[in-house]
Order: C-alpha cells, then sequence, then structure tokens
C-alpha cells in the first residue's frame, strides 16, 4: 500500500537574493521555492538534512507545515520539480516545488533499478551498461512511484531492453520517454580493447607499403641512361677508381 506523503516542515523567507539564501545553508536550511496553481511563487527554507534524506530515497510529493504560522500553502501537496547543485556537483543548495492535487496527472522522472544476474554476464570480457536509469511518466500525484525495476536476468550477450519494456505500476501509467531508449545492455568489452590497439598501431608511424613501388623502381634504375637514385651519385661503382677531385688533374704534385 502507497504511503501518504512525506512531511516537510517550513519557514517563509521574506527576503530575496543570494546573500539571505546563503545564510539560511549556513544555518543548516535549504532555500526553495513553491509555485503553480495560479498562486503567486512563495519563497521558504526546509531543514536540508532532513529533505536531503528523503530526495535521496526517491521521494518526490511532500506536504508543507508552517508551525505556528498562518499561510496559504499550509498543507499544501507539493511535488518536487528540481534541484539545483553547487558548482562541484555534490551538495543540493536549492529546491523547486509545484503545488498540485493528488488526483491530478502529472509527469515526473522515474528511477529505473536493475536486478538479476544477467546471463550474458558469463560470457568472457561482457559488460553491462546502464545508459538509461531514468525514464518519465506521466500518472496521478498519488501513483507516482519511489522507483520502477526490471528484471535483467534474461538479458544474453549483444541483446538489450528498451524503455517500452519497463513495466509500470499501473495500467494508467504513461510512458513519456522515447520507448527506444535503451535501459540495458549487454556488450563485450574486448571489442573496445581492439580498437583502441589499431589506434595505438596506426599511430606508432608505420609507413604501408605502396603495391607496385618496389617493381617499378627496378625498372627505372635498369633503364639505358637512367640517372642513379638519390644519394647514390657521388658513389663510384664497384672495382672503379676513384675521379680525383674537380680541377685537381692538371695541376703536378708539389715540388720540393
Amino acid at each position: 500500500m502507497k504511503k501518504g506523503p512525506v512531511t516537510l516542515k517550513a519557514t517563509l523567507r521574506p527576503k530575496l537574493g543570494s546573500r539571505y539564501a546563503k545564510r539560511a545553508r549556513e544555518k543548516g536550511l535549504l532555500p526553495s521555492v513553491v509555485y503553480g496553481h495560479k498562486l503567486d511563487p512563495v519563497a521558504i527554507d526546509i531543514e536540508s538534512r532532513e529533505a536531503v534524506k528523503h530526495f535521496i530515497a526517491g521521494e518526490k510529493v511532500f506536504t508543507l507545515d508552517f508551525p505556528g504560522r498562518d499561510n496559504s500553502d499550509e498543507g499544501q501537496t507539493v511535488l518536487l520539480k528540481a534541484l539545483q547543485f553547487d558548482y562541484l556537483g555534490n551538495n543540493i543548495v536549492h529546491a523547486d516545488f509545484a503545488r498540485v492535487d493528488l488526483k491530478e496527472r502529472v509527469r515526473t522522472k522515474v528511477h529505473v533499478e536493475l536486478k538479476g544476474d544477467a546471463k550474458g554476464l558469463k560470457s568472457a570480457g561482457a559488460i553491462l551498461i546502464h545508459p538509461t536509469n531514468e525514464i518519465i511518466i506521466e500518472c496521478r500525484v498519488m501513483d507516482i512511484p519511489e522507483s520502477v525495476t526490471i528484471d535483467v536476468s534474461n538479458l544474453d550477450l549483444n541483446e538489450a531492453i528498451t524503455a517500452d519494456k519497463v513495466e509500470l505500476p499501473t495500467a494508467d501509467m504513461k510512458l513519456i520517454t522515447d520507448p527506444h531508449a535503451i535501459i540495458a545492455q549487454i556488450v563485450e568489452q574486448k571489442e573496445i580493447v581492439v580498437a583502441e590497439a589499431a589506434t595505438v598501431e596506426g599511430a606508432a608511424g608505420v609507413a604501408p607499403e605502396v603495391i607496385g613501388e618496389k617493381e617499378r623502381a627496378e625498372k627505372a634504375a635498369a633503364a639505358p641512361g637512367a640517372k642513379p637514385a638519390a644519394g647514390a651519385a657521388g658513389k663510384p661503382a664497384a672495382g672503379a677508381a676513384a675521379k680525383p677531385a674537380a680541377g685537381a688533374a692538371a695541376k703536378p704534385a708539389a715540388k720540393k
């Protein structure tokens, strides 16, 4: 049985701006905003550690509680729409919530979990990849699941499971993600290794052999009046006397 929305204690933040948001974070609070349902956006602060714990657990629907304050959002059901992280991508620094009704239909992201030991992993060099770990679905707010699970036990080498194979919890849920998006796939790792080895060999500077080049060079050397190959002009034929340097033949040896 699906449990009800988690309650988040909130306080109004009357002053806006990065300076006041920073002060809130220093106090252990998470600056947030609530919007939607044709009402004005409201800046709030929520207890950061408690909220992040629920975000990590996959919770998306919450009820706002403003202790000791009369607020139009008191008891309002909200849907987590976006999270903003710091520049390192490690810490959540802001959250966006949209006002919703439990019976209205919304679009939201849901995490996809894999279960089972894929039989294709028994092949040498096989690895399991999970390129799409979230799908977008449309459903009633009250039916939003924390995650959906797909069994990969029968997944074999070079096979893939696409988004349209994910079984949604209720019949009235609609898949919005591309049905052909790959959720899980088993590929052979050695294909990648071979490609890398070929790249390294090509980078080693080994020149390819030109077909017919050796034969053409031999014919050119044997032709009458053919000039010697480059670099051989100054070398005398085997057994021949070396010619004197230019200008030295007519000069007699110096008399002592």
